[in-house]
């Protein structure tokens, strides 16, 4: 190959992995919402000044289909966010690059995930959210049951499930539970339709669901704790949640690095930096994460999260059944259910 022409082609190669200032570009897909990734963003360009960090903000389900749809041509270095079993189906797909981070040893079984294509680093309840100027705390559902009440008939506004790695989880663990109550998918497929009966609204996306539960457009949601905790610490919005009494899905969120990433060696830094303890106790301090790794002294974490782990009982959900099943569940439920139970 003539020199010119090589030279040419290195050039071309490096200007796809570095910016425009010359940086290593590290391209991070996530569903955590721009608060917690512009955090992430500025503490580890902080700490890796060759390095710039560009976020794309995504439901989990949408991650996975980008993820699948670039196969040929990754564009993404780090998955950063989604529940085990999404992240399952992205290693079973062979979306991911296998790395063991040095803290490997002080996760549970269950947030490592097959042939360490992701790893757990929060735990993440789900709970009953619902608006306190509307609706007192002794009339709040205090279990799933109590959402499908009558009295909540065009009251309920929940976040469109299909992209949404929570919403997949909530309605997956509602079908799996009642499917193993009485022998059949069609308990939990019942399930769905009354609590349908009750919605007014599936808006499109987190921002959209706060906003609307703040002005009473809805005022009971289903959704996860640390993003209502954050809503209730930090904003004006009237909003507060309860823990499910009968057991709840805890989901395991994890991180993996993108197979064929084009800096791979920036996102396995990328990856140790925001799984360091400092960060995940920054993550449980500015944006409520219940850090999944079981070496952190308890007495270092909020003493929310120390209260929450009291009151929390996880939802005994098969993991496996969900894996399986989880897709044809929610592709029948966009179907056959979504606003065809009102009448």
């Amino acid at each position: 190959m003539p020199l010119r022409r090589l030279a040419f082609l290195t050039l071309a190669i490096l200007a796809a992995c570095t910016g425009s200032d010359g940086r290593t570009v590290l391209t991070v897909y996530s569903p955590h919402g721009a608060d917690m990734l512009e955090y992430y963003e500025r503490e580890f360009e902080a700490a890796n000044p060759d390095v710039d960090v560009q976020f794309v903000d995504m439901g989990s389900q949408e991650v996975l289909d980008r993820l699948r749809a670039e196969r040929a041509n990754p564009q993404a270095d780090v998955w950063f966010g989604a529940p085990a079993e999404i992240f399952e189906r992205g290693a079973g797909d062979e979306l991911l690059e296998p790395y063991v981070p040095s803290w490997a040893d002080h996760v549970p079984p269950d947030a490592r995930g097959t042939g360490d294509a992701w790893f757990g680093m929060y735990l993440t309840p789900e709970v009953i959210a619902y608006n306190t100027e509307a609706v007192s705390r002794e009339e709040a559902p205090k279990d799933w049951d109590e959402v499908l009440d009558p009295k909540w008939r065009d009251r309920i506004i929940i976040r469109d499930p299909i992209p949404s790695g929570t919403m997949r989880a909530i309605f997956g663990g509602l079908i799996a539970r009642e499917a193993k109550r009485t022998g059949s998918v069609e308990a939990g497929y019942d399930w769905l339709r009354r609590l349908d009966a009750n919605t007014k609204e599936y808006v499109l996306n987190p921002t959209l669901l706060y906003q609307k539960l703040g002005r009473q457009e809805g005022v009971v949601t289903l959704w996860d704790m640390p993003d209502i905790a954050v809503l209730k610490a930090r904003t004006s919005l009237p909003i507060d949640y309860i823990i499910p009494a009968s057991g709840t899905p805890v989901l395991v969120d994890g991180i993996g690095i993108v197979r064929g990433a084009d800096a791979p060696e920036v996102a396995r830094r990328y990856y140790e930096f925001v799984t360091s303890t400092p960060s995940l106790l920054a993550a449980a301090d500015s944006f409520m994460r219940i850090p999944a790794r079981t070496d952190i002294p308890a007495d270092s974490l909020p003493e929310w999260i120390r209260e929450a782990r009291e009151l929390i009982r996880p939802m005994d959900v098969d993991a496996e059944l969900l894996r399986e099943n989880l897709d044809a569940w929610m592709r029948y439920w966009d179907a056959n259910i979504r606003n065809r139970s009102r009448e």
